[in-house]
């Protein structure tokens, strides 16, 4: 009788021990699995799309995302930052967006499909250096009452609004690059995929 409970206690053991290992065995092998959903770093630089959930940007935020071994910038623009987009245009080299940086359905004041989402390739088109976004109203060492916010280019001092459109009188000749994007839905867009028109 001892030794059926030992046998029991045994049959216990080695059960939760198999029921252990193969769930173990399980997440092995599914994690690599659901990885394999992404496009590789390859891929990625070879130009694979990419998609970007949107939905949790705070209003005045950014996120950077790789797109082409590219950095790209994701704003969520605030209402009062579109308000100051047109306030600029006596200021920018390139007010209406004519030079081609942007896919046609991005040809408009604000820059994006979307007016709230900014959507921008972050390489000055100076030397490719990376603008620092700084929409921080006022900043004194970027002009004080005249910097609206932005981004600003460390390397050569250019500077660029809240549409991506570059100051008169820097070094950057055109405005920051607008990539090919499409919305998947309301909180995904897709990076490297153009909106159909």
């Amino acid at each position: 009788m001892s030794n059926g409970g030992a046998n029991e206690g045994r049959r216990r053991f080695l059960t939760a021990a198999t029921s252990v290992v193969g769930a173990a065995g399980v997440v092995g092998v599914a994690v690599p699995f659901v990885g394999s959903w992404n496009p590789s770093a390859k891929a990625r630089a070879a130009g694979a799309p990419v998609k970007v959930n949107i939905g949790n940007i705070e209003p005045g935020g950014m996120v950077t995302e790789e797109w082409r071994g590219k950095p790209v910038y994701i704003v969520r623009r605030t209402q009062a930052a579109l308000d100051t987009i047109p306030k600029l245009d006596d200021v920018v080299v390139d007010p209406r967006s004519e030079e081609p940086q942007q896919p046609d359905y991005a040809k408009n004041p604000h820059r994006s499909i979307k007016e709230e989402f900014l959507i921008l390739v972050g390489l000055c088109t100076h030397l490719g250096c990376a603008p620092i976004y700084r929409p921080d109203v006022g900043a004194e060492d970027l002009g004080g009452d005249e910097w609206l916010g932005g981004f600003f280019c460390p390397c050569h001092g250019s500077k660029f609004d809240l549409a991506g459109r570059v100051y008169q009188s820097v070094p950057a000749p055109t405005n920051l690059v607008v990539p090919p994007h499409s919305y998947e839905s309301a909180s995904v867009v897709v990076i490297g995929i153009d909106q159909e028109a």
